[in-house]
């Protein structure tokens, strides 16, 4: 008896999806052209087949990207209140920096950092084609 709030609040949404993609389909103008469904690259006209494999690097240095960013927002508050939390947050903070220096350090030396690899190195996750 108590699953039946769930049960029609699952139904609910999914009536909601249902219902907004019928409404896009019928009220939503549709002419296709050729030029409409051409591949978009930034203005330019797409060289060859436009389903190719990406490097997987591309995505290793976005998240090395995110990972760095998002710790370094953690500075930003310790700075502001850095005299009234004392030596401890300092000291906590140091170490925090340190373990974000001995990540890039790694990541650096393996290699990840570098957008072109040479032939025969190891380093990364993924193989190359």
């Amino acid at each position: 008896m108590s699953f039946i709030p769930i049960l029609i609040f699952f139904l609910g949404g999914i009536g909601l999806v249902f219902v907004a993609v019928l409404a896009s389909r019928l009220l939503a103008p549709q002419h296709p052209s050729p030029v409409k469904n051409s591949t978009y690259e930034c203005g330019e006209e797409t060289v060859g087949p436009t389903w190719i494999r990406f490097n997987s690097r591309f995505y290793i240095v976005a998240l090395i990207f995110l990972i760095f960013d998002v710790e370094v927002l953690f500075l930003y508050p310790w700075a502001v209140n850095l005299k009234s939390l004392g030596l401890f947050a300092w000291i906590d903070m140091a170490i925090f920096i340190a373990i974000l220096g001995v990540g890039l350090a790694y990541v650096w030396g393996k290699g990840d950092l570098e957008w072109v690899r040479p032939k025969g190195s190891s380093a990364g996750s993924a193989k190359e084609n």
